[in-house]
């Protein structure tokens, strides 16, 4: 992302063609590179290998104001990758979150080895196939 990306708008969510992503940043992403400094914090026990993924700070407060139980997911660490990332396409709206949230909460209520091992296969196929990303 560019310096001082959001220092106009404040806090947005990413959207397909995002003009405050660089070059690089676009390849980064569409490989997942970015996501590597992600395992420092699995590694500290601050996140987990797989849960709901953590929301931008920014957007929390406003989510759990407007959409019931959305607190619910904070129930477990969050995660890497989660069912939401992995049967959900990106979100940019407060109508998105809600849908992510009860792809999040069906894991919170149903999460076991398996369904962990689930997410990861379907993780990994997305990582090398390099398909999803901004």
């Amino acid at each position: 992302m560019y310096s001082d990306a959001e220092s106009k708008t404040g806090a947005v969510w990413a959207k397909a063609k995002d003009s405050r992503i660089t070059f690089s940043g676009r390849i980064m992403r569409k490989m997942r590179i970015d996501e590597l400094p992600q395992f420092w914090n699995i590694f500290k026990g601050d996140m987990s290998l797989v849960g709901p993924r953590p929301e931008r700070p920014e957007f929390v407060n406003m989510l759990k104001e407007r959409i019931p139980f959305y607190d619910e997911r904070h129930l477990v660490k969050p995660g890497l990758t989660g069912w939401a990332q992995v049967l959900f396409p990106y979100g940019n709206s407060v109508e998105d979150a809600m849908e992510k949230l009860h792809y999040d909460l069906f894991y919170v209520r149903n999460m076991s080895v398996f369904m962990d091992l689930k997410i990861i296969l379907k993780t990994i196929s997305t990582v090398l196939a390099a398909k999803g990303g901004m």
